[in-house]
Order: structure tokens, then C-alpha cells, then sequence
């Protein structure tokens, strides 16, 4: 296991009806002043928005409002959040929705302290010093940015998807109500869960040995997903099934499965051009990419993939061939995606794949190679993004 440094700070308030408590936790970080930041008109039509509102009123918090986040969120938004912020002194940024608002959220609380463009720090390295509070109410449950210093964000000129990442991100604290991920439509919960699976996975496989304590920790989260995601569908009011998933979710990508260890992220990189370029759900775009990726890399750790076959999707050992049962795995990972509804293959997500080489080029490599679990080339993603485009069962 390698050294690691941890911390997560968020406060999680999980539970029915905790959203009532918004004006409490406003206060109790330091906030005088919000701008409430939120996605479509369902958060007012579903009332939402007006308990949050009135939480706020209730412990004498002024507050703004600035709605309209789409999927992938835009950069064009975020200076108007920012433009809004400066001009009414808010203290405090509240996100309404689900990872696009938080993610949003997040680029807002850089800019408004920063004099320069708040892109700046996106797919830089620039290290972020300083950004305002933020706190959340999650409504869906997907990208885990309730509870990670992670943003990723889309410049509309040239449509490019980009992310940062500081503990200074980090909410302050993360409204968690199970409830609110009842009404979402089963493909939208399908996407989500992809996307959950997708975190615990980038850290699954890895180069460190002798991490058997994360290695559990990311199987159990697997497992939850694999039973409660069908059960979600089938059972979208099914409290505990959503739940389960709300709270996998959070535990999937605050890191707490991933300390200690190296992680690859190559999958999401190669995704973010996909939902790029086409504007297709980040998890769906997931779905096609993590097979195919899986099936360019496995030979680099034939072991790990067998090992993920055995304990997550329960598959037989074969340790005459070691490799059957690795692809046995993969296999088993695309049928479950399409089985909850997701697509596996270009044609299935909208994608083209005459758009291999422009995806390739936006997806940019420096230096040669990129990833942690195996570096790729240039060459190395073409192959990936051509073995999504023609997948099957």
C-alpha cells in the first residue's frame, strides 16, 4: 500500500426530509448570503426549491437564484454565476440537483475569488487557493461530487470537457434524501449507477499490491450497485434500494476506496470526448467506453481481471486459462450495463465512428502516453474508441 493523505470533510445529512435543514447548515459554515444553484424547472415543480428557499428565510439568509445547469454544464453559465455572485456579495454557493449543478458549483466558487478566467484551472494542473463554500442537495445519485473535490466542466467554444480538483472543492456540507431520486426515469438511474460503478472501477484496477482493504471496500460498493440497481428499476419508489445507491454513490468517489493505491482515469478522459462532442449522458458514454477499455488492457494484469470476475460478477475460476475467466468478467460488466438499459456500442449511444480521429485529437496526449493503470498512446485510445464502436454481447 502505498503512503496517502486523507481528508474528507464534508458533513453528510442523510435522510427523508433533510433538505428542511438547508438554513441550519447555511449558518452553521458561515454563510450569509447564497446563490442557490440549480438545473431544470423540475427543483421548483417538484417544490424542492421552495423548501430550501424557505429554510433559508426561516434563519434570515438572503439569497439569489440562478438555474438553468444542463448535462455536461457550460462554461457560458458560470461566468454568469460568477458576474451574479460578485454583484450581490454572496458568501455561499447551495447547490440544487445532481453532479452537473454541483460541478458548476464548484467553478462558480473558483471564480468569483479569482481575478483571472476560472477555466484557467480546468485540465491544467493549476492548483486552486481559494473558492467559496459550497453546500449541496443531491438529487441524483451518479457523479459523487456531494462529497469529492473533483469538477468537470464543458467550454462551449470548441466543445471541450474538462475537469480540476482541490479538497478546497469539497462541500462544506452534502443534503443526502433518498426521496428525491424517486421520479427519476429508469435511465437516468441507469446512467447514474454506470457512472458509480465507473468511479469504484477507475481505482480497482492498479498497480499497487497488497491493498486487499480497498480492494473489499470497492468490491462491496460493486455488489450494492449489481443488486439495488435492477431493484431501483423495477422499484423506483423503493426507498431503501435508492438508498443504498445514494449512499454507494458518495463512498464511490470521495476517495475513501481509493486511498493508498495508483488509479488510472483513462476511461473517464476518453468518455469526456464522447459526451463532448455529442452531449450524450456521461454514464451512458461510460457504458461503452469501460469494456472496451477493459478489453484493450487486461493481458497488462490478466490476475486483476480474473480476481474482479470471481468476486464481483461470481464467475468460476479457470487456473488452467486465467485469461478465459478475465474476459468471462468483461463479458459479464457489458451484459449487466445493457440488461439496466445502457448502451454498449457507438450506433446504441449516437456516437459515429468516422469521429474516432477528431475524438482522439480533443482527447489530446502529452508527452507521448497518458493513463495510470497502462500509459496509452495516441494509437492505444483510437483502438479503445474502435472497439467500443463495435462492440456486441
Amino acid at each position: 500500500m502505498d503512503n496517502f493523505n486523507f481528508c474528507s470533510p464534508t458533513e453528510f445529512v442523510f435522510g427523508k426530509d433533510r433538505e428542511n435543514e438547508c438554513g441550519d447548515l447555511v449558518k452553521k459554515y458561515g454563510g450569509t448570503k447564497v446563490l442557490i444553484h440549480y438545473g431544470s424547472g423540475s427543483a421548483e415543480r417538484s417544490g424542492l426549491l421552495s423548501r430550501v428557499e424557505k429554510s433559508l428565510e426561516e434563519k434570515g439568509i438572503g439569497y439569489v437564484k440562478l438555474g438553468g445547469v444542463k448535462p455536461n454544464p457550460r462554461d457560458t453559465l458560470i461566468y454568469e454565476g460568477i458576474e451574479l455572485c460578485r454583484k450581490e456579495n454572496v458568501d455561499f454557493i447551495l447547490s440544487v440537483g445532481g453532479g452537473s449543478c454541483i460541478d458548476s458549483a464548484k467553478g462558480i466558487a473558483i471564480g468569483v475569488l479569482y481575478d483571472g478566467d476560472f477555466w484557467d484551472f480546468y485540465g491544467t494542473g493549476k492548483p486552486v487557493e481559494k473558492a467559496l463554500p459550497i453546500g449541496t442537495v443531491l438529487t441524483i445519485a451518479a457523479a459523487g461530487s456531494e462529497g469529492s473535490g473533483a469538477s468537470v466542466v464543458t467550454k462551449e467554444d470548441g466543445m471541450l470537457k474538462r475537469d480540476t480538483g482541490s479538497d478546497l472543492l469539497r462541500p462544506k456540507f452534502s443534503v443526502l434524501n433518498p426521496a428525491l431520486t424517486q421520479t427519476l426515469p429508469a435511465y437516468q438511474t441507469a446512467c447514474g449507477a454506470t457512472d458509480i460503478m465507473a468511479h469504484v472501477f477507475e481505482r480497482y484496477f492498479t498497480n499497487t499490491k497488497e491493498v486487499e482493504i480497498t480492494d473489499r471496500l470497492c468490491e462491496a460498493v460493486l455488489l450494492t450497485m449489481i443488486k439495488e440497481t435492477p431493484r431501483a428499476i423495477r422499484e423506483p419508489q423503493n426507498y431503501e434500494a435508492r438508498a443504498n445507491i445514494m449512499w454507494a454513490g458518495t463512498v464511490a468517489h470521495n476517495d475513501i476506496v481509493g486511498v493508498g493505491r495508483s488509479q488510472d482515469w483513462n476511461s473517464h478522459g476518453i468518455e469526456h470526448e464522447l459526451s463532448g462532442l455529442y452531449d450524450c449522458a456521461h454514464g451512458a458514454g461510460l457504458a461503452v467506453i469501460m469494456p472496451a477499455w477493459m478489453e484493450f488492457v487486461y493481458k497488462h494484469d490478466i490476475m486483476r481481471f480474473a480476481q474482479m470476475a470471481v468476486r464481483i460478477w461470481g464467475c468460476e475460476m479457470n487456473f488452467h486459462n486465467p485469461e478465459e475467466t478475465a474476459l468471462q468478467g468483461i463479458r459479464c460488466f457489458r451484459s449487466f450495463l445493457h440488461d439496466i438499459g445502457m448502451p454498449i456500442n457507438f450506433e446504441e449511444l449516437g456516437a459515429k465512428a468516422e469521429d474516432i480521429p477528431v475524438l482522439v485529437e480533443k482527447f489530446g496526449i502529452k508527452d507521448g502516453k497518458t493513463g495510470g493503470f497502462v500509459a496509452l498512446t495516441a494509437d492505444d485510445v483510437t483502438k479503445i474508441y474502435t472497439i467500443a464502436a463495435n462492440a456486441t454481447l
